[in-house]
């Protein structure tokens, strides 16, 4: 039996806090600590590991993003789950620039949430899917940045895939392919839209209208 995945959890409302911690250890979540504000989450940071960090976005004095900010800069890369009640673009380049793991709606249902702890635990990127048109107008068409080749159809239902945080193993399970095959259809895709990261590839295909 693996171990419980151990969780910091940062937000401002005490009974917003309480809410999210009786779920959690529900679904056999372990709190290590909580924090109020993104100053004393970065305190306690400091001296209590953690496997990921879930806090909210707009808090007081330190918020979530500007916390993030400061805990890479001190070279930590504990996972970070961001959590907010606003469907906002903005927030979440803002959150994906920063170095955030994940970034969800406050509303999602508990399975998801707890889905997505797991998930960014292991690593994988989380990015719950958004309108486009702010991240289109943030990053506006060069064409020095089109992709060096044409899309196939796999490979744009692929970026769409991505797009909505499935790893490798889900995108195979949904499109009936090995996993292999679609490291490999991902590989391609990074190479088309020159970058080497999952995330900005799908800010890049959302700019550039690919998605």
């Amino acid at each position: 039996m693996s171990a419980p995945l151990r969780i910091a959890l940062a937000d401002d409302q005490a009974l917003v806090r309480a809410g999210l911690r009786a779920l959690l250890e529900r679904h056999g979540i372990q709190i290590v600590f909580e924090a109020g504000d993104g100053e004393a989450l970065l305190a306690q940071l400091a001296t209590q590991r953690v496997d990921v960090v879930l806090s909210d976005i707009r808090m007081p004095g330190i918020d979530g993003i500007e916390a993030l900010h400061k805990l890479r800069e001190r070279g930590d890369p504990t996972p970070v789950l961001l959590l907010t009640t606003f469907d906002d673009s903005e927030l979440l380049l803002r959150a994906t620039e920063a170095g955030a793991q994940g970034f969800l709606l406050k509303d999602a249902a508990p399975e998801d949430l707890r889905d997505a702890i797991a998930r960014v635990a292991r690593g994988e990127t989380l990015l719950q899917p958004v309108s486009t048109g702010p991240v289109r107008a943030r990053y506006q068409f060069h064409a020095a940045d089109a992709p060096k080749e044409r899309f196939s159809e796999r490979e744009v239902a692929i970026l769409r895939l991505l797009a909505g945080g499935y790893s490798n193993k889900e995108i195979a399970r949904a499109m009936f392919l090995a996993e292999g095959t679609v490291k490999n259809y991902v590989s391609v895709i990074l190479e088309k839209l020159d970058t080497r990261d999952r995330t900005r590839a799908v800010l890049k295909a959302i700019t550039l209208r690919v998605i």
